[in-house]
């Protein structure tokens, strides 16, 4: 392992063992003889509804492109606060709401599946870590994330095994459509995932001189474009979650439209990658480069066209592979950065798990 050797904290610890468990997922839902992928899903979805709070809403996001993308079926994300405000809950015939929740328990993602299941006679699945949970009782559908207890506040192990249990779940709608021939491919290739997590893990180095940095930046913004944004979202909410800092994510085309003032103070603006960065971005960050000067971090593939002044890329086979790089770089950024500020990264001062009251 070429990581922690002795980890310090139950973070260190959770993002190690995602090598591990990453494998493990694919052993339970992948059959080794005929390559079926053994989710049970109801038939002929025209719509899916993701409802999630936090990291697990960052999945959810992040599925709504997949899954369009791969199967082609329209997909929604919503916070399960929002959706609890929402005076009209989307009821299309064929609909199928997923409800992500790493412990099984978080209050308002249990509260959605009741207003769901009180509104509208639809199929609902669930994605947790927890199969005695409140919400696995509830659901029509269940698939276990199989990551293990976390005791870490902030998400690692639990975000990827989500991540993981989603592109199954993309795969699997796929299947259904056009046979397994389809899914081949992606599916050998989640085979390699551990592979990647280590060469993720042993970019530790380059890591934490980043982090040196980075703890001593007031101003951080994480930029991405479509799937990549849940990613610059995660990593956001994990930095805060660990070091306090106030450090925002944005859409980069997004950011451009009166946001990117902000440069004008000393800053450091982090761009994620998953696939080839599009032209309109090259020249968004060419643009901002040459306005304001700001520190210029790229995660994931960069671009000849443009010059970081730091990057970190682990070579990946295809856009899923390097989802999974990125997020565990992030996640060691995260954690090195709380360190460099003697954070406690376990136990963040004033944060704990939003769960329900069991009687």
């Amino acid at each position: 392992m070429l990581f922690f050797k002795k980890p310090q904290t139950n973070m260190e610890l959770e993002i190690i063992e995602q090598t591990k468990i990453i494998p493990y997922i694919l052993m339970k839902y992948i059959n080794p003889e005929s390559g079926e992928i053994k989710i049970d899903l109801p038939q002929n979805i025209r719509k899916i509804v993701l409802v999630a709070s936090g990291s697990s809403y960052h999945c959810a996001r992040f599925a709504v492109d997949l899954l369009e993308k791969f199967s082609g079926i329209e997909s929604r994300a919503i916070y399960s606060s929002e959706f609890l405000l929402k005076n009209v809950v989307p009821h299309d015939e064929n609909t199928l709401y997923i409800f992500i929740t790493q412990s099984g328990e978080t209050s308002d993602t249990v509260k959605s599946v009741e207003k769901v299941k009180k509104t509208a006679n639809l199929a609902t699945l669930c994605i947790t870590n927890n199969e005695d949970s409140t919400i696995w009782k509830m659901c029509d559908y269940k698939v276990a994330c199989f990551a293990g207890k976390e005791q870490g506040i902030a998400a690692t192990k639990s975000f990827t095994a989500q991540m993981l249990c989603l592109i199954l779940i993309s795969l699997k709608l796929v299947e259904n459509i056009h046979g397994q021939e389809a899914t081949k491919m992606y599916k050998e290739s989640l085979f390699h995932l551990p592979a990647v997590l280590e060469k993720a893990l042993a970019k530790r180095e380059e890591i934490k001189k980043l982090a040196k940095i980075l703890s001593k930046e007031n101003i951080i913004i994480m930029t991405a474009d479509g799937i990549s944004y849940s990613l610059a979202k995660e990593a956001a909410l994990k930095t805060k979650e660990t070091s306090y800092k106030n450090i925002s994510a944005a859409i980069l085309g997004e950011f451009m439209h009166g946001h990117v003032a902000v440069l004008n103070n000393k800053s450091t603006l982090i761009y994620i990658a998953v696939d080839k960065i599009p032209e309109r971005s090259i020249a968004n960050l060419n643009k901002i480069k040459a306005d304001y000067n700001p520190r210029l971090i790229v995660i994931g593939p960069s671009s000849d066209e443009i010059k970081p002044d730091y990057n970190i890329h682990i070579e990946s086979e295809n856009e899923i592979q390097q989802m999974f790089a990125d997020v565990v770089v992030l996640q060691q950024l995260a954690l090195e950065v709380a360190l460099k500020l003697k954070r406690n990264v376990d136990h963040p001062k004033g944060l704990h798990k939003v769960v329900i009251d069991k009687v």
